[in-house]
């Protein structure tokens, strides 16, 4: 398909007179309407207004190209117009538009993509845009159009794939010197609101500085019909910098630690030689993502099953926290207000909503807190199915919560089967999904707009209401199982090896796989207690969230005393460092103890991992309690019994120290010795 299969003659008007923008816009929808184009012309003018009040489609050198995609549009078209005088179509460089497209984009295809991307570039082309301005009549109009494009590719094989011709027409032009050189120094991601025009107008004018400056660049494009030319995790390792050039989100956490410059898609098509400058003159700062966890692999990264399982994990459960510690903070609270108020907690079944502040803080956290579930779920189905997982994620998580069945859909009287049941949810969910998906491949092309909007959201929640309420019952029975163990852990005294593994867990990796599954393991008791009126239960849940917090707060406390009293065996880097890890670790962050673990793992894991076992074996012997999922020090007041939950963190932590130390004096001295 070509650019002249979209755009018919009686598109085209030449030597148009419109008084502004309005009237541009409404001739263009007209000159559509005239060609047959549309279904609905309010609708698709309604879409085009829509987009003109994200921002302005000019794209300077006086032209303008207003576009949508609307299901108003009967098949992929073009149409133009020439404005000898001018129109005020508020050009960002501020001069009227000469030359204006207007695209009509279908909602179901997206083959007209490769069209549309291939007019971007040769519009950047001033000689071009300059005899399109000046031709005298339709005819000539397309006649430029046809001889520019057979120019610009000539390589196009008409009976190539539109999916390969897509691809070649977006594919950066220093592609083959790039392998010569062996490393792209730029790269780029473009993308604006809609996908269509800018997106590839960006790719176009950074991919022409670069070639004019003779710097390799790659340009991902994120269009409408997905992400084109992905940058890989090789071209990110190796590169001086990266420009996003984009109006709407792109995925960025791949880019942590990498100078990134980001700036408005505009810039990329008028601005591409600064934007590429301030890169090789590392003027753009250093990205640091929020959340590693949930950068995504690239194309072709070979990653194990199990890798890929903890990922996914990690993304419903970085969703999930805030909701939990928020409102778990907020339902600690309130607890200790009617404490404080004099209600007796033991048997209480009003506890923490007596007083009327108290049940204001454990209503809006238990809002908060009723998120956790469907949420944790959600985010797994969607990291395994991508968008169209996270409707049957959350479905399943919330009827994990409520504990659906067959016989009784509306969880009147059945047991929730809870964390556990989320779990499975999620995973369960999402992996049916993306089955669901790839049968989806071999539906007709027609069908592709309605399998967002209507088959996968009811397909999904078919699959899911039938599997949540098969396995909820079974999932019932393994919740109530773990409730009558942890009441027996109780009764024979044996939580205290249940607080030293978990301890240990949490200081074994420091952040890693080990530590999330203990702290998901405590938060997930924490959702038990807040759905169970058993108080012996209750306050094993609370005593598991007890020792998971201390076991991680102990290897930073117990890096920063060794740093801090026994300074001659560090190095002055790492006392200085050392000081900065009382407070990580007293605000529990395990992370600050890594550098070290890096730099001597077989000293400070080992030492770390005991003392931090003795601290969450100390937490449940003293009968110490946690409501709240985060916080450290700051949220002693949630604590039960906080003097002697102080006392285990010191001795803990005091522990570690000691066994950091010897291991490293008796490193230092063999080393010595050698050295004689």
């Amino acid at each position: 398909m070509r650019i002249t299969d979209l755009l018919k003659k009686q598109g085209v008007e030449i030597g148009v007179s419109v008084k502004d923008k309005t009237a541009a816009i409404e001739k263009l929808v007209a000159l559509h309407e005239t060609c047959g184009n549309l279904k609905d012309t309010a609708a698709y003018k309604e879409g085009i207004l829509k987009r003109e009040e994200m921002g302005t489609t000019a794209i300077g050198m006086e032209i303008a190209i207003p576009h949508a995609k609307s299901e108003a549009v009967k098949a992929p078209a073009l149409t133009a117009i020439t404005v000898p005088d001018g129109v005020d179509y508020g050009s960002p460089d501020g001069d009227p538009c000469n030359l204006i497209f207007m695209i009509a984009a279908t909602t179901d295809g997206d083959v007209h993509l490769e069209v549309l991307a291939r007019m971007m570039q040769m519009l950047m082309d001033m000689d071009f845009t300059a005899k399109l301005k000046a031709a005298k009549n339709a005819d000539e109009f397309l006649r430029l159009i046809d001889e520019k494009e057979t120019e610009k590719f000539p390589e196009e094989a008409k009976k190539e794939e539109p999916a390969k011709q897509e691809e070649k027409a977006a594919a950066p032009k220093t592609a083959a010197k790039d392998k010569k050189d062996g490393r792209i120094r730029i790269l780029a991601v473009t993308a604006c609101p809609t996908g269509i025009a800018h997106t590839y107008m960006a790719a176009e004018a950074l991919n022409k500085a670069a070639e004019k400056m003779g710097v390799t660049i790659k340009v991902e494009t994120n269009g409408s019909g997905g992400a084109k030319n992905v940058l890989t995790s090789k071209d990110i390792e190796e590169c001086d910098g990266i420009i996003i050039a984009a109006d709407k989100s792109v995925e960025t956490a791949r880019f942590d630690g990498k100078p990134v410059l980001s700036t408005k898609v505009a810039d990329g098509i008028h601005k591409p030689e600064e934007l590429i400058n301030k890169i090789l003159n590392k003027e753009a700062p250093v990205f640091h993502a929020d959340k590693k966890a949930e950068a995504s692999s690239s194309p072709g990264t070979n990653e194990s099953f199990g890798r890929k399982l903890y990922k996914h994990l990690m993304n419903g459960v970085s969703h999930m926290l805030p909701f939990v510690v928020a409102g778990g903070i907020f339902i600690a609270i309130a607890f200790l207000i009617d404490a404080a108020s004099g209600v007796e907690a033991a048997g209480n079944k009003d506890f923490g909503t007596v007083t009327p502040v108290a049940a204001w803080f454990k209503t809006i956290g238990g809002f908060a807190f009723d998120f956790m579930l469907p949420l944790l779920a959600g985010f797994i189905a969607m990291s395994i199915a991508d968008r169209p997982g996270l409707l049957v994620g959350i479905v399943g998580g919330l009827l994990a919560s409520n504990g659906a069945t067959f016989n009784d859909p509306g969880a009147s009287s059945t047991i929730p089967s809870g964390f556990l049941g989320a779990l499975l949810a999620g995973f369960l969910a999402g992996f049916l999904m993306k089955l669901f998906e790839k049968l989806c491949d071999h539906l007709p092309h027609a069908l592709e707009g309605i399998k967002p909007v209507l088959l996968y959201p009811l397909a999904g929640l078919g699959l899911v209401g039938v599997m949540m309420c098969a396995v909820n019952p079974v999932m019932a029975i393994i919740n109530t199982g773990l409730n009558n163990g942890l009441t027996w852990l109780s009764d024979h005294n044996l939580g205290i090896l249940l607080g030293c593994i978990l301890g240990a867990m949490m200081s074994i990796d420091m952040g890693g796989p080990f530590n999330k599954a203990a702290y998901v393991f405590g938060t997930g008791m924490l959702t038990t207690a807040a759905a169970t009126t058993n108080a012996v239960v209750q306050t094993t849940c609370y005593q598991v969230m007890a020792s998971v917090m201390i076991g991680g707060m102990v290897p930073p406390i117990a890096i920063a005393l060794s740093t801090t009293i026994f300074r001659k065996l560090w190095t002055p880097d790492e006392q200085k460092n050392g000081v900065v890890n009382f407070i990580m670790g007293l605000s529990f962050i395990t992370e600050g103890a890594i550098p070290y673990a890096a730099s001597y793992p077989l000293k400070v894991i080992p030492s770390c991992a005991l003392g931090a076992a003795t601290a969450g074996a100390l937490s449940w012997t003293f009968g110490c309690t946690l409501m709240a999922p985060h916080g450290g020090i700051f949220v002693v007041a949630t604590i039960g019994n906080p003097f002697m939950y102080m006392l285990a963190l010191l001795i803990g932590s005091v522990v570690g120290a000691a066994l950091l130390t010897l291991l490293k004096s008796l490193g230092r001295n063999k080393v010595k010795k050698g050295a004689k």
